[in-house]
């Protein structure tokens, strides 16, 4: 790029990694793990590339500022998507770790390996489509996950908006979804902590996951910490599918496209 009394000239060449790409130089100095994925080329086709030809681009000193703001694409914040539960495995097939096994399915549909370990979280970073992505499973045990979560997002600097809780709902259905862009806490001990860490703020989606009412006089506490059945297992496993869907649209189409596909009593026969 040369700037002249008269002009800016914009020039790309094959040989410069960072005008193929059409990102600024410092951006590989930032210690981000998105600016890591660029340096592995995992860097995805969709994204705004520059052409590599020998062409040029001129433009008026007055309009020198906009020419220069427009070779240099926003960075773009990752979504930070959480699945609340207990660690172990003697807590995995339970109803409180449906959250959990929602953010498997999703890893597992979209090729994302869970095998970091910060923030006392289990970490996965990936893509979901063209949208840079986060999975979670904070390893705190439920009441205290806002101790994670909180650390993560501030560290990331994620805005709030971006930030989705995935967690088990007593007063849901057993396998129903609810995706909601905010709300309270529902006296789920996981996300007061998390709103807690968020300094109260419930600015933030949740996808809400339906375990239903514990049968008789059945203890709250010993029903969500008890072990799904065979059978459902078998309507989990569809539910996820739908769950997955709904992240998707989410992430590339927006809370209300996603909230009208799960909310609506059609979204399971959409996907058959």
């Amino acid at each position: 790029m040369k700037l002249g009394s008269t002009a800016v000239v914009i020039t790309s060449s094959s040989s410069s990694s960072f005008a193929t790409l059409g990102f600024p130089k410092n951006y590989y100095k930032k210690p981000s793990w998105f600016g890591q994925l660029l340096k592995t080329n995992m860097f995805p086709h969709h994204f705004p590339i520059l052409s590599s030809s020998s062409s040029s681009i001129s433009t008026t000193t007055e309009d020198s500022n906009d020419a220069v703001a427009a070779a240099k694409p926003k960075q773009q914040h990752p979504w930070l998507i959480v699945g609340l539960g207990n660690p172990g495995k003697k807590y995995y097939s339970t109803r409180h770790n449906v959250g959990f096994q929602m953010v498997d399915a999703l890893a597992d549909a979209e090729g994302i390996s869970i095998s970091g370990v910060s923030f006392k979280a289990l970490l996965g970073k990936g893509f979901i489509g063209n949208v840079p992505v986060m999975l979670a499973k904070p390893q705190t045990f439920m009441n205290a996950s806002g101790e994670s979560v909180g650390a993560i997002a501030s560290y990331y600097k994620i805005p709030l908006k971006q930030v989705l809780l995935i967690y088990d709902d007593l007063d849901l259905p057993f396998a129903k979804l609810r995706l909601l862009p905010k709300g309270g806490h529902g006296g789920h001990n996981g996300m007061k902590s998390v709103i807690n860490h968020f300094k109260g703020s419930r600015d933030f989606p949740r996808l809400r996951i339906g375990i239903g009412r514990p049968p008789g006089k059945m203890d709250t506490a010993n029903f969500v910490l008890r072990p799904f059945t065979k059978q459902e297992h078998e309507e989990l496993d569809f539910m996820f599918q739908q769950g997955t869907e709904a992240v998707r649209i989410l992430l590339l189409k927006g809370v209300n496209k996603s909230a009208t596909f799960v909310n609506s009593t059609k979204s399971m026969e959409q996907l058959g």
